[in-house]
């Protein structure tokens, strides 16, 4: 029961600290970050670098493309601009899981107090998101430690380590994935506790990888909602995100045995723990280099689905990016 109460605080504060990181890099750089998709993206290599770079900055993939939902609901951006950054914040939201997978819980007191002090003792608005954000990092990995120190007593619960060790059936991994992604309303945090699983051996990494690609589909929840009310270009780029990560996810169940032994093999012996970050990043890269040759196709096939009703051309035919 104590583990149980030790896991909810530890979400509570992993969802918490999450959410006020974002809120404090969107204070110090989402206008800059907004006009940077605006100029950076003109064509769909360009969109994946910034999509990248932006998600990594905010740390939320959501975020980001719920960001160019709005910017392609206003006209700033066109639904192709909008694919590549898209499939660039798939790949930015693995930078966390590498963070999540050092070991470095135990050092969290440091970046908690820098943080505190920078948000209490400055009056600068620059230096209070500034401490926003470090205070915040801080509280993202003591909430990992302290649902690290919960589940290591689950070890002697034969019921609980048989349950997570048959995450490995594919189709089991990846629903529990998309359920506790929709309800915590978060890939990172998923990944997050799958990873603190991993460092305590409770979960395999093919149950990982599973239960990864459930999170994957759970996150498309926020960026439909999103879209929804909001033009047709923007519904386009909402079920775009659903619809490339629906063909990756069926492609990787389809392939999980080979792409678990490469994983392995680039990983090289490392700890658990990073070997399922680095199936996180290695995942969403090749899901991007897989899918980009497809792009036109895509979108005349979206285009088709969801046509835009004003008989004028609009920007979003005039403005055509270049790949």
């Amino acid at each position: 029961m104590n583990s149980v109460f030790l896991i909810i605080v530890g979400l509570v504060l992993f969802l918490y600290a999450l959410n006020s990181l974002s809120v404090g890099l969107k204070n110090l750089a989402a206008d800059k970050l907004k006009t940077f998709l605006d100029r950076f993206t003109n064509n769909v290599f360009k969109g994946i670098i910034s999509g990248i770079i932006v998600t990594i900055l905010l740390d939320s993939s959501s975020v980001v493309i719920i960001m160019t939902i709005a910017l392609v609901n206003s006209k700033a951006l066109t639904f192709r601009q909008a694919m590549g950054i898209v499939m660039g914040a798939n790949i930015g939201t693995t930078f966390s899981s590498q963070i999540f997978a050092l070991d470095v819980g135990e050092y969290a007191a440091f970046p908690i107090l820098v943080g505190f002090i920078l948000m209490f003792f400055f009056r600068s608005n620059f230096y209070t998101n500034l401490g926003r954000v470090i205070f915040s990092f801080g509280l993202i990995f003591f909430g990992l430690f302290t649902i690290e120190e919960a589940v290591a007593p689950l070890k002697e619960s034969g019921g609980v380590t048989n349950w997570l060790m048959s995450l490995d059936n594919t189709w089991k991994g990846v629903s529990t994935g998309a359920l506790v992604t929709v309800v915590v309303q978060s890939s990172s945090a998923t990944m997050g506790m799958v990873i603190s699983l991993g460092e305590e051996n409770l979960i395999t990494l093919a149950g990982s990888i599973a239960v990864m690609l459930g999170a994957e589909l759970g996150t498309c929840a926020d960026t439909l909602v999103a879209s929804i009310g909001r033009s047709r270009a923007s519904i386009r780029t909402g079920l775009f995100h659903l619809a490339f990560n629906v063909i990756t996810i069926l492609l990787g169940m389809m392939v999980l045995p080979l792409f678990t032994n490469l994983v392995n093999i680039i990983s090289g012996g490392n700890s658990l723990q990073r070997t399922i970050a680095n199936a996180h990043m290695l995942f969403n890269i090749l899901g991007v280099v897989l899918m980009l040759p497809f792009l036109k196709v895509y979108e005349s096939v979206l285009e088709r689905v969801v046509p835009d009703t004003s008989t004028q051309p609009g920007v979003e035919k005039n403005a055509r990016t270049v790949y």
